[in-house]
C-alpha cells in the first residue's frame, strides 16, 4: 500500500488524521481546570462532577479494545469521518446542555470518536511509511498527543476566566467541521474493509471486563479503595478480563491477538508505557490541584504554568522522532527517563512558597523528559511486531494506556487527599506536603521504569 499511493497523498493523509487527533486529544484533558466551576453551575458534588472525566474515560477504554474488529471491518475514510462526527455531535449536545445530564451525554458521544481516533492512526502510520521512517512520522504524531493535553489547562483557563464553560464545546465545533470537510475531499483509504463477523461473547467480556475495571479505578479516588462497590467492580473486572484473554489465546479469529506479547520489545515498552502514562496523567491532575489549592493560583495561572513545557515538547517531538530513526529506542528510553526522574525528585520537597519559577522550569524539564520517551515507546512496540498485527498492538497499546490513565489518577488523588487532610498545620503547607508526599511516590515509578529500560533489547525484532 505504501508503494501505491504519492508521496503528497500520503502526507495529507497524515495532516488530516493529526488533526483529528489533536482535537480529539485535546477535548480529553479539556475539562480538567473546569470542574470546579462546573460543579457549581450544575449544583452537583465532587463526585458526581467527576462523572465528566470518569465517563469520557470509561466509553474509550471499552472502545479501545475493539477498534482492531472495526479497523478489520470498515474503511478507514468510513472510520475516520465517523469518529470525527461523533466528537461534533457531542460537542453540540455538550454545548447545549441544560442540566448535568446532557452535559454528561454529550463528553460520552465525544469519547466514542475519540477512542477510535488513535488507533486507527497508528495502524495506518504502520501500513503507509516502511520502518525507517516511522520514527519522524510518530514524532509528528507526538504534537497531538502530548502537545494537546498539556495546552489544554491553558486553553480552558482563559475561556472560564473570560467566556463560559459552554466555549470549551463551541469553539471545538468549526474545527470539527472543517477536519470533517477535508476529510470527505481528501482522505484515501488505506484499508477498504472487509465484511467480517465479530466474536459476541468477546465483545462482551471486552465490555463488561474493561468497564467494569476503568469504572472501578476510576471512581477509586472519591469512594475510596475499601468501598465495597470498587471492591467489587475491580474484581469482577479482573475475574472477565482474564476470561477475555483466555478466549483471545484460544481463538483462531481474535478480537484482540494477544500474541504480540510474544515480542520482547513490544512487551517491554508496554510496561514502561505503563509507568509513563500514570506519570503524565498524574502530573496533569496533581500540578493544577496543588496549585489551585495550595497556592490559590488561578486555573489560567496552573494552565499558563504549563505552557512553555508544553510548546518545547511540541517543538522537540519531530526531533526525537529523527534521532529515533538514526539511532534507536534504547538511548532515548534512558535520556527521556532519567529527566522524568529529576523533575520528580525536583517537586519531592514543595512548600508554600516554592517559587512559580522553580515550578516552571521543573515542569519543562518533565516536558523535555516525555517528549525523548513517549512517541519512540509506540514507534518501537509497532515496529517489533508484523505488519498484519499492526491494528491488534495499537490497540492493546491503547487499552494499556487508558488503564494505565485510571490506575495513576486514582491512586494519585488516593493519596493525595489522605496527606491533605493534616489539621496539625496550616492548609496551604498541607497541600504543599501532600503534593511532596505523591511526587515521592512517581520518583519511585520512574525510577522503577529507568531500570526496565536498561534491559529493552537494542532492536526491534
Amino acid at each position: 500500500m505504501q508503494n501505491e499511493l504519492s508521496e503528497q497523498t500520503r502526507k495529507i493523509l497524515l495532516i488530516v488524521m493529526i488533526a483529528g487527533c489533536f482535537f480529539s486529544t485535546l477535548n480529553q484533558t479539556l475539562l480538567n481546570v473546569a470542574l470546579s466551576d462546573l460543579m457549581v453551575t450544575f449544583a452537583v458534588t465532587p463526585t458526581t462532577i467527576q462523572w465528566l472525566a470518569t465517563g469520557f474515560m470509561l466509553v474509550n477504554g471499552i472502545l479501545v479494545p475493539i477498534t482492531a474488529f472495526l479497523i478489520k471491518r470498515f474503511s478507514t475514510r468510513q472510520l475516520f469521518i465517523s469518529a470525527m462526527l461523533f466528537l461534533l455531535i457531542g460537542s453540540i449536545v455538550a454545548a447545549c446542555a441544560v442540566n448535568f445530564g446532557m452535559l454528561l451525554t454529550g463528553r460520552m458521544i465525544q469519547a466514542v470518536g475519540a477512542g477510535i481516533i488513535l488507533p486507527l492512526m497508528m495502524t495506518v502510520i504502520v501500513h503507509l511509511f516502511p520502518e525507517e521512517k516511522r520514527g519522524a512520522i510518530m514524532g509528528k504524531v507526538g504534537f497531538a498527543i502530548i502537545f494537546a493535553p498539556a495546552i489544554a489547562p491553558t486553553i480552558a483557563g482563559f475561556i472560564i476566566d473570560y467566556l463560559s464553560w459552554r466555549w470549551l464545546f463551541i469553539s471545538l465545533i468549526p474545527f470539527v467541521v472543517i477536519i470533517i470537510g477535508f476529510a470527505y475531499k481528501y482522505l484515501m483509504n488505506v484499508n477498504e474493509g472487509t465484511k467480517t463477523k465479530i466474536d459476541a461473547i468477546s465483545l462482551i467480556y471486552s465490555t463488561v471486563g474493561f468497564g467494569f475495571l476503568l469504572f472501578g479505578f476510576s471512581s477509586a479516588g472519591n469512594r475510596g479503595w475499601n468501598d465495597v462497590v470498587i471492591l467489587t467492580t475491580i474484581g469482577l473486572g479482573l475475574v472477565i478480563i482474564i476470561l477475555f484473554c483466555q478466549r483471545q489465546i484460544s481463538s483462531k479469529d481474535p478480537l484482540l491477538n494477544l500474541s504480540v506479547f510474544r515480542n520482547k520489545m513490544y512487551s517491554m515498552t508496554t510496561i514502561v508505557n505503563v509507568a509513563i502514562t500514570i506519570l503524565m496523567y498524574a502530573d496533569l491532575i496533581l500540578l493544577p490541584m496543588y496549585l489551585q489549592d495550595g497556592r490559590g493560583f488561578t486555573a489560567l495561572d496552573a494552565g499558563l504554568l504549563l505552557l512553555p513545557g508544553a510548546i518545547i515538547n511540541a517543538l522537540l517531538s519531530p526531533v526525537t522522532g529523527k534521532l529515533f530513526d538514526k539511532y534507536g529506542a534504547k538511548p532515548l528510553f534512558i535520556i527521556g527517563l532519567s529527566l522524568i526522574a529529576v523533575s520528580m525528585w525536583l517537586v519531592m520537597d514543595l512548600s508554600s512558597s516554592t517559587s512559580y519559577m522553580y515550578i516552571l522550569v521543573r515542569t519543562i524539564i518533565l516536558r523535555i523528559g516525555l517528549a525523548f520517551i513517549t512517541m519512540p515507546l509506540n514507534t518501537a512496540a509497532l515496529n517489533a511486531i508484523p505488519k498484519e498485527l499492526a491494528s491488534h498492538g495499537s490497540a492493546i497499546n491503547n487499552t494499556v494506556r487508558q488503564l494505565a490513565g485510571a490506575i495513576g489518577t486514582a491512586v494519585i488523588v488516593t493519596i493525595y487527599a489522605l496527606q491533605s487532610t493534616d489539621l496539625s498545620i496550616q492548609v496551604n503547607e498541607s497541600y504543599a506536603n501532600a503534593a511532596s508526599a505523591t511526587y515521592f511516590y512517581m520518583f519511585i515509578v520512574a525510577v522503577i521504569a529507568f531500570i526496565i529500560v536498561l534491559f529493552v533489547p537494542k532492536k526491534a525484532h
